[in-house]
């Protein structure tokens, strides 16, 4: 990669909820060990001016977040977030430009919650 490019990987703020079922733990575990990439590589690439991120999402309004959820669900979910509302694609769009632009030239090692305070 040529200096001054941009890694972005994408994380999720389950990593940092409190009250997951087990039924989580192979899907935190890979994202967990995505965020530790980030944070080593940040460092191995600084000096080739290579700046290493991630962004992680909370629940967002996309077709593989709806499916099979019932309304009740949804609603649960909506008030576990500060915000009270589930984030949008382009939300999370904005971060990812936000890093791989101009504007994120001094952002490395970071992991950039896009979550609304969900966690």
């Amino acid at each position: 990669m040529p200096s001054g490019s941009r890694m972005i990987f994408l994380s999720t703020s389950l990593c940092h909820a409190t009250n997951l079922s087990p039924a989580y733990l192979l899907y935190l575990a890979t994202k967990g060990a995505v965020e530790q990439m980030v944070r080593v590589l940040s460092k191995d690439l600084a000096a080739k001016n290579i700046m290493v991120n991630a962004v992680s999402p909370g629940p967002t309004d996309t077709n593989l977040f709806n499916a099979g959820m019932s309304e009740d669900v949804l609603n649960y979910v909506k008030g576990l977030i500060p915000a009270g509302r589930i984030g949008r694609p382009e939300e999370v769009a904005d971060a990812i430009a936000f890093l791989s632009g101009n504007d994120g030239r001094w952002v490395s090692g970071q992991v950039l919650r896009v979550n609304g305070g969900f966690a």
